[in-house]
């Protein structure tokens, strides 16, 4: 039952928990794949509201549902089509339900319900938060085949670090700045990052990562979301098909309909040579 004045817990992303998120409901603009399914897991949410990010391949934009059924927890994913992903307040004004599990459902939350009635019903009707997930699996996973240049794939771009500054990143993130602020699009200066396109959303720019970065001089593309699963650098990697690319990356030779594996090569390249200038 929710306690009087309760409200949920809206973000822009849900890499960016705190302590005071345990026992809270959740509608995070994050994509409802099982990476930040975890991390709603980890954080001891008692329900949480996801963004679909398209689906995508393999249903990766939502698997995080079927993760989160299985520790008990209600949750339910909005359609891309109905609003901005790494919005939360977006998410929260316009959302709709796309998909919900079986935890969410019996609490009554169904497809197409608007997201703020979802994230009411969820704080009336969910359950105290149960299990805490088990630990979550490697994350970061140095590719190889790119000679002396280090590219990585990362399942989430909340995993740059440091030692990244430089580098060439596939990354299963979405390529949207959260909260519309061009400064989060990546927390290191990389060389060049993939990202995964979300579907593209809503009526819009989308993408908007690639502006953001552009402007600082990094070449970045995202691919679609039909062509990798969201959530896994790996799949951005192996099985990326190039959706848009920035004007830093279309200088590298980077082109739409572009596979990954080949711009990734034309990226590790061109910050071979650089560093050798």
């Amino acid at each position: 039952m929710a306690a009087e004045g309760e409200a949920p817990l809206v973000v822009d992303s849900v890499t960016r928990f705190g302590p005071d998120a345990a026992g809270r409901v959740c509608v995070g603009a994050s994509h409802g794949g099982v990476y930040a399914a975890y991390l709603c897991a980890k954080a001891g949410l008692r329900g949480a509201v996801l963004h679909d990010a398209g689906i995508g391949k393999d249903g990766a934009g939502v698997a995080g549902l079927h993760y989160l059924d299985a520790l008990a927890v209600p949750a339910a994913a909005i359609d891309h089509r109905s609003a901005v992903i790494g919005d939360g307040a977006d998410c929260f004004a316009r959302g709709v339900l796309s998909r919900v599990n079986a935890a969410a459902e019996a609490l009554g939350l169904r497809a197409g319900m608007a997201v703020r009635e979802a994230a009411a019903l969820l704080l009336e009707r969910a359950p105290p938060a149960a299990a805490r997930p088990p630990p979550a699996r490697e994350a970061r996973f140095r590719l190889e085949g790119f000679g002396a240049a280090p590219v990585w794939a990362l399942d989430s771009a909340s995993l740059l670090e440091e030692a990244d500054r430089g580098a060439v990143a596939a990354i299963g993130s979405h390529g949207n700045v959260l909260g519309g602020r061009p400064e989060t699009a990546a927390k290191v200066e990389v060389f060049a990052a993939l990202f995964n396109d979300a579907g593209l959303g809503p009526a819009g720019p989308g993408a908007t990562r690639l502006p953001a970065l552009d402007a600082r001089g990094v070449a970045a593309a995202t691919v679609s979301a039909a062509s990798a699963r969201i959530g896994d650098g790996r799949s951005t990697a192996a099985d990326g098909v190039l959706s848009r690319v920035n004007a830093a990356a279309a200088r590298l030779g980077l082109l739409e309909g572009m596979g990954a594996p080949a711009a990734l090569s034309l990226l590790a390249a061109a910050r071979g040579e650089r560093h050798r200038a």
